[in-house]
């Protein structure tokens, strides 16, 4: 055989081998799958929801518990943030923060974004396991889906596994749940396999009348320009109008990396970047209710309604909502705030609270 062909046949084995290689150490998630339910009630089967009660729901993004003292490389525009990782003990403290918020709201439904496992940036923890062990007795159901995953990542500032979630804790029954996947930003192929897969976990509630509430949790992606942000936005629209075709009650919370109306223009030039002047989150507010509603954030309490302050040593507070919880038009808002005073340090997002009222059938 001539040299230039074995050199050839050299570099297409070895292009071969590094496909099989990439394919291997990244992650490939179905558009739909099932996802397990974890249900570990001591004394019995969890309760079941009924119509005319109150729903506590919380939406939180806590951002794998590195908390405030950092300023991590994708804090800042150019990505020159010094910080790559949180200290284990910044980890333990802000798992036991969390712990204690929950533990002092005891919401029925907690929805949570950006929780690591298998991660070497966390010490390659499982966040949502350690933050079971802590508040068991109120959950006995949860549910979980990555939305960002492989066993390795070349960019120098992680070079390692990551492993984040989306974890959904019930006091209630969950009969089932399901991974949605949600549209990605377009790009390399290679560079693709590297990146988050956004997707909507959906938990399944029974009624004690025979009817559902479906709880959908969600992290969409954060990478601007493009129409991804559109198409993400208008996923979830479908899914909602979906479930209002079928008459199935549903409440869908979480980190919209969106602004609500107006608040684009009240933010200093230098911090606008990521966000559309017009935003894509009109598609949803304009179908369905939604907390922080856009009267929440335009009043002169606006700033109680905000739920993000970032990393950022240019701000000095939170500054923008990002964090939102659109529900059915047949549940009744009984209130809702954002719990701000004694959760700035624990993470750069806060949670949304809304407590909710159950219609009976016909209502």
């Amino acid at each position: 055989m001539a040299r230039p062909t074995r050199y050839l046949l050299y570099l297409a084995a070895c292009a071969g081998l590094f496909v099989i290689l990439l394919y291997d150490v990244t992650w490939h998630p179905a558009r739909h799958e099932q996802v397990a339910v974890s249900r570990n009630a001591k004394d019995g089967k969890p309760p079941v929801l009924a119509p005319g009660q109150t729903l506590k729901v919380m939406t939180w993004n806590i951002q794998y518990l590195a908390g405030k003292r950092y300023v991590f490389w994708y804090d800042l525009p150019d990505g020159s943030g010094p910080d790559e990782r949180p200290t284990p003990e910044d980890l333990a403290y802000n798992l036991d923060e969390v712990a204690r918020v929950i533990r002092d709201e005891q919401p029925d439904i907690v929805l949570l974004q950006e929780v690591d496992d298998g991660a070497k940036n966390t010490d390659y923890g499982n966040q949502l396991a350690l933050l079971q062990a802590r508040v068991a007795d109120l959950y006995p159901c949860s549910s979980e889906a990555f939305d960002w995953k492989s066993d390795f990542v070349p960019d120098s500032h992680i070079f390692g596994s990551v492993g984040r979630k989306l974890a959904t804790l019930s006091r209630y029954q969950l009969d089932s749940a399901e991974r949605l996947h949600l549209p990605s930003p377009s790009g390399h192929f290679i560079s693709r396999l590297f990146q988050p897969q956004p997707a909507l976990l959906v938990s399944y509630l029974p009624l004690s009348d025979g009817r559902h509430l479906a709880v959908t949790n969600t992290h969409l992606g954060d990478a601007p320009g493009g129409d991804v942000r559109k198409r993400q936005v208008a996923s979830v629209r479908q899914l909602q109008q979906t479930f209002e075709q079928n008459g199935t009650l549903w409440i869908t919370g979480g980190d919209f990396n969106l602004l609500p109306q107006g608040q684009y223009q009240r933010l200093p030039a230098e911090q606008r970047a990521p966000f559309a002047a017009e935003s894509e989150l009109r598609g949803l507010w304009e179908s369905f209710p939604m907390i922080p509603s856009n009267e929440d954030v335009a009043g002169e309490d606006r700033r109680t309604w905000y739920t993000r302050f970032p990393n950022d040593p240019r701000i000095s507070g939170p500054d923008r909502t990002q964090d939102f919880l659109f529900y059915s038009p047949k549940l009744k808002r009984v209130e809702a705030r954002v719990r701000q005073a004694d959760t700035l340090l624990i993470s750069d997002h806060m949670p949304v609270i809304a407590r909710f009222r159950v219609p009976a059938q016909g209502e």
